[in-house]
């Protein structure tokens, strides 16, 4: 499972990293919405994990830019500021999951198991027609 993380805080992308490279995930991490949408044209990730509060474009620009090209990703939206405004913002523009910041290594791992095991139960209900 391959995972890119987006924030621009150097202490949290490499902090979600090694948490999740520990697990055995595949993941890159970039600090801006900008190179987020020029790795996710060159490869494939099965989930994103979104800061919301970035400097030039934001979280939630970056979450319509995805589902605009890229609907079927599962995207967890990050803030330091879970404000009830925000976490109803990124769920409309279709987060799977919100997580607030700070969040322990076994919050990070929970949300994500969450959101994947989501994902696999929706596989199977659609079946392999669909």
């Amino acid at each position: 499972m391959k995972i890119l993380i987006v924030d621009d805080d150097p202490i949290v992308l490499d902090s979600c990293r090694l948490v999740l490279e520990a697990e055995g995930f595949d993941v890159f991490a970039v600090p801006s919405a900008k190179k987020a949408l020029d790795a996710m044209k060159n490869d494939h990730f099965d989930l994103l994990l979104i800061d919301v509060k970035m400097p030039g474009h934001n979280g939630m620009y970056l979450m319509g830019k995805v589902r605009e090209r890229w609907p079927k990703i599962p995207m967890v939206v990050m803030s330091g500021y879970p404000t009830s405004d925000t976490i109803a913002d990124g769920m409309k523009m279709g987060a799977a999951k919100f997580i607030a910041k700070p969040f322990t290594p076994d919050e990070l791992l929970e949300i994500v198991r969450q959101v994947i095991q989501k994902e696999k139960s929706h596989e199977r209900e659609k079946g392999p027609r669909d």
